[in-house]
């Protein structure tokens, strides 16, 4: 196939990347935060140490951390925030954009692409020393297609359209990061809440199933990294309330194996939740046995299994500082304690380092409007009881099989 004109070559890429400007040392999550801190809020001196990269290594693991690229306005957790750069540099070993490699970021229409943020992100990350996942290739929901994906003429021929889009989307991200990122999200969040299927899309219409454009994101993605490896995503831990959606997930992956689907491994976005207490533990109640049943047969298909998007929903624990983050702390313990004795568990992120600069400050808010605790740092930068429970948990861990 004729490579369109706005396909960048690996050697047109990389020259790209060495032309752009120099940002600043700076990092973290561009999602939605409070009023404060600001990029003036004075970072602490050190950090703990060992890191909890060098931590996750000693198991033959890494540890991450979702970052974001601003453009303009409030640099929040983003790499133009020296203070929150300064956390990531010092923690992690690897990063992950949290927007700006979407559709929604990278492809404005259908015949351009704009790679700007997530070149200065992969800038940044190469010249700190840190590796870089993918996320996403393809999010299979209409809420976070573009407009022009949603509403596109497929023409005449609407499966071979669809495919062309598909196809060509996907060589040029993995070509533009060719030796870069080896790693990808390929296809994130497939399934309909609603249905307990996988959802509908434009694409899926024009294809003719939803299966067939998932399975060709990964067969496209195979062809183009032949060592990569090739993830599916989604929400999911071990609460309750998610006990219908693992299932699903289950469902998906088992059919991508019937269908010789080239998945390596499962994304679990690990957005643990406490929006009640459970009066046996003190903290949100967790089904340890189902869930350990859940990842026993994932693994058992010869899957591997990352936690890509860790954080905490602490909606349901008392205002009042100390005693919150000690919940926080013993829940993300009791949940890393059940992941990390997976020994096919391997790269580690949480999505966001910092209090104020995370997602959830805007999705998931408190009741009484207090802040969010949900990341390992506050928002003064410093390292919270949530930290060192990572950090100990890291240190027992089942080493990570190869």
């Amino acid at each position: 196939m004729t490579r369109p004109p706005f396909v960048a070559s690996r050697r047109q890429a990389l020259a790209g990347l060495a032309a752009l400007p120099l940002v600043g040392c700076g990092g973290g999550g561009s999602s939605a935060g409070s009023e404060s801190p600001d990029v003036t809020t004075p970072a602490p001196s050190g950090f703990p140490t060992p890191s909890l990269n060098a931590l996750a290594a000693e198991g033959g693991r890494r540890f991450g951390s979702a970052i974001g690229y601003t453009r303009s306005g409030t640099p929040g957790g983003s790499i133009q925030n020296p203070n929150y750069a300064a956390v990531v540099k010092a923690e992690c070993g690897l990063v992950v954009p949290e927007n700006e490699l979407k559709w929604q970021w990278t492809r404005p229409a259908p015949d351009r692409f704009d790679f700007e943020a997530m070149d200065g992100i992969v800038r940044w990350a190469q010249q700190n020393g840190l590796a870089v996942r993918g996320h996403t290739l393809l999010w299979h929901r209409p809420r976070w297609f573009p407009e022009w994906l949603n509403n596109y003429d497929f023409g005449a021929t609407p499966a071979r359209e669809a495919e062309r889009l598909l196809t060509e989307h996907i060589r040029t991200v993995t070509e533009r990061y060719d030796g870069v990122i080896t790693s990808y999200d390929v296809v994130n969040e497939a399934i309909d809440h609603d249905t307990n299927g996988l959802m509908q899309t434009s694409l899926s219409r024009a294809m003719g199933s939803a299966e067939a454009v998932l399975d060709l994101a990964f067969h496209t993605a195979r062809d183009q990294l032949p060592q990569g490896q090739l993830v599916y995503n989604d929400y999911m831990s071990w609460e309750p309330d998610h006990r219908k959606h693992v299932a699903d997930v289950l469902r998906l992956l088992e059919g991508f194996r019937r269908r010789d689907v080239p998945v390596d491994a499962l994304g679990i976005q690990s957005h643990i939740e406490m929006y009640s207490i459970d009066p046996a533990t003190g903290v949100g109640p967790y089904l340890e046995r189902e869930w350990r049943d859940f990842l026993d047969e994932v693994v058992a298909m010869g899957y591997r299994l990352l936690i890509t998007e860790f954080d905490v929903k602490d909606k349901a624990l008392p205002g009042a500082i100390p005693e919150r983050d000690a919940k926080v702390a013993d829940f993300t313990r009791r949940y890393f304690d059940v992941m990390l004795d997976y020994p096919q568990l391997g790269d580690i992120l949480a999505w966001g380092m910092v209090d104020p600069f995370n997602w959830l400050q805007g999705f998931a808010p408190r009741d009484d409007g207090m802040e969010v605790r949900s990341s390992p740092y506050d928002g003064q930068y410093r390292p919270k009881p949530m930290r060192g429970a990572i950090a100990e948990a890291l240190r027992e861990a089942v080493p990570a099989r190869a």
